[in-house]
């Protein structure tokens, strides 16, 4: 835990303060503004709802992506639209660098889904990391709700989702891939 906490400080002091150390407070104060996010994603970003992605452990720079995609309405979400509307670049920078040093969870996924995803996610691997927990621009998927994660496999495959390379691989994909793909992710 105090490793993490370092870790979170010094991601804050990089991408907020340059090379200055954050204080107590600063990390309290960030910390208290995520808080927002908890309802939806989770308590620290730990999501247990299907609905809604886990935001503990996300890539920093994917958070920092998707929120900017959110306020500029690059990323259709009505309620996150409006949530990401108000944030600030700072605030944007924090909650990503908050939400990356968070500890991850498994969201679980049916045993015999996760053998078949197992062997059908090496194509996801080569953006998502070798692990699933993502690469910079690209998410983490380890730990995601399965539920989600098929959701939004089927939002690419339907083209209510934007991202061409996505839409490619969801585009080949069957319902029982889809499942088998996220139930594998949600295990990790």
């Amino acid at each position: 835990m105090h490793l993490l906490r370092q870790a979170f400080i010094f991601l804050l002091s990089l991408a907020c303060f340059g090379t200055m150390q954050a204080s107590a407070n600063e990390l309290s104060a960030v910390e208290q503004k995520a808080a927002t996010c908890f309802v939806c994603h989770g308590d620290k970003g730990k999501g247990n709802d299907p609905q809604f992605p886990s935001l503990a452990a996300q890539q920093s720079v994917y958070i920092v992506n998707q929120l900017n995609a959110f306020k500029s309405g690059e990323r259709k979400n009505p309620a996150m639209q409006a949530k990401a509307s108000n944030l600030t670049a700072e605030d944007i920078n924090n909650y990503g660098a908050y939400f990356a040093v968070q500890q991850a969870a498994k969201a679980g996924g049916n045993p015999a889904l996760v053998q078949q995803g197992k062997s059908k996610a090496t194509v996801c691997l080569g953006c998502h990391g070798a692990s699933g927990e993502g690469n910079g621009q690209y998410p983490r998927l380890a730990g995601q709700h399965p539920d989600y994660l098929a959701k939004q496999l089927t939002a690419y495959k339907g083209g209510s989702r934007i991202n061409g390379a996505m839409q490619a691989i969801a585009g080949n994909l069957s319902e029982e891939e889809i499942k088998a793909l996220a139930a594998f992710f949600g295990s990790l």
